[in-house]
């Protein structure tokens, strides 16, 4: 039996910023290296973003990324994927924007596959 392979290619769109490498190191987006927590959109990087632990995270923490009007904010927790407070779930739904968090490797792959088509989305990467 042969089975026909369809591969889906996408390009990267010029001036998206696009998280290049998640190592030890640090985060490679496009050609610079971010050895902390980092927040960025498909145009920009959001410096500086506080470093708080995951767990300890609040509504207030997104203002300035909630600021930009985003329709799914990406969270990259590390090496673990790790369950954000129940409260901070609640306080996205209310607002009517997504909320996602998964391992930072996952994290910057969704990210750039939503960036690239075009998506209002922002990410929040945390170092492994």
């Amino acid at each position: 039996m042969v089975r026909e392979a369809r591969l889906k290619f996408t390009r990267e769109l010029p001036g998206t910023l696009t998280v290049r490498n998640v190592a030890a190191e640090g985060i490679r987006i496009n050609d610079q290296w971010w050895s902390k927590t980092v927040a960025l959109t498909p145009d920009e990087i959001i410096a500086p973003w506080d470093i708080v632990p995951l767990a300890e995270l609040t509504e207030n923490d997104f203002s300035a990324l909630l600021d930009r009007s985003p329709e799914l904010v990406i969270v990259g927790s590390g090496a673990k994927s790790v369950f954000p407070p129940r409260e901070l779930m609640f306080a996205f739904a209310r607002r009517g924007v997504g909320l996602e968090v998964m391992d930072t490797a996952a994290a910057a792959r969704t990210f750039n596959v939503l960036a690239v088509e075009g998506r209002h989305v922002v990410a929040v990467l945390y170092p492994l």
